[in-house]
């Protein structure tokens, strides 16, 4: 007697659906952005502007892949979105290697990031460049792990989702 299987039981023997891989990596970007929070929340870790810029293309990210979690039956259609939630995971890798950057002194952030140069300001002017500068700069890394900082490790982070958005766009539905 030949053993059957449902058609969910087939789906997953023969390995990840691509139907599936707008959950994982909505959930996946989900994820990241609950860690970003206990870093700031539980760990008293204050977000820096480039930390908000990585969040919002999370969130971004998110919305699209919501988009393409109602058109995974259509594979067209999920190729599409799914193409989109990728180039979303790139911007999130763009953000945290420039920010990494940041961190390494190798480019300059933006003012919003690292302040304003104060030379030849009057007095006035340096109390408002204090009164105005950013809480957390974007220059000095809230928190270091094997020599990368979090900025470095959400840019390893969001490519592996970025690959396997793309992997998935890729990839023809099993029967």
């Amino acid at each position: 007697m030949a053993r059957t299987y449902s058609q969910f039981q087939h789906r997953r023997a023969a390995g990840i659906d691509p139907r599936d891989v707008p959950w994982i990596v909505t959930l996946m970007a989900f994820a990241a952005l609950c860690v970003a929070w206990l870093a700031q929340y539980g760990a008293g870790l204050a977000p820096c502007e480039l930390c908000y810029l990585a969040r919002y293309a999370y969130w971004a990210t998110i919305a699209l892949g919501i988009v393409a979690i109602f058109f995974s039956r259509k594979p067209k259609a999920r190729k599409f979105w799914l193409t989109l939630v990728g180039l979303g995971f790139l911007a999130v890798v763009g953000i945290s290697i420039f920010h990494v950057g940041v961190e390494q002194g190798w480019w300059q952030g933006s003012s919003a990031c690292v302040g304003e140069s104060t030379a030849g300001m009057s007095t006035e002017d340096l109390t408002n460049a204090i009164m105005n500068a950013p809480v957390t700069r974007c220059d000095e890394p809230a928190f270091v792990f094997l020599g990368i900082s979090m900025a470095g490790y959400d840019a390893i982070y969001a490519a592996l989702l970025a690959w396997f958005t793309f992997w998935g766009a890729t990839r023809r539905a099993h029967r």
